[in-house]
């Protein structure tokens, strides 16, 4: 039995062909390449979104909206979550 639906990746080459999405796209990719390796950290250490916002210092929601997305969070926040994951944040100019 074969599961119903479309792959990601066969979505995204088909809307990649459309320079106004491919655009945007290349734009917010900084942002959800970040949030992607937060959640990755924070999985991979069995961290809840509770115990990550404890230990930064901030409520559940923040961790939540910040791994969802629709928060723009600063760089100071940033650093200050990577470190509580014993990460830290490379920058770096193209």
């Amino acid at each position: 039995m074969s599961k119903a639906g479309v792959k990601f990746s066969e979505v995204k080459e088909l809307l990649m062909k459309d320079e106004e999405f491919k655009k945007e796209y290349e734009k917010l990719k900084p942002r959800y390449e970040i949030i992607y390796q937060i959640i990755e950290a924070r999985i991979s250490q069995n961290i809840t979104q509770e115990e990550l916002a404890l230990r930064v210092g901030t409520q559940k929601s923040n961790i939540s909206r910040l791994e969802s997305g629709t928060y723009n969070p600063s760089l100071d926040f940033l650093i200050k979550v990577a470190h509580c994951l014993g990460k830290e944040i490379q920058v770096i100019l193209k």
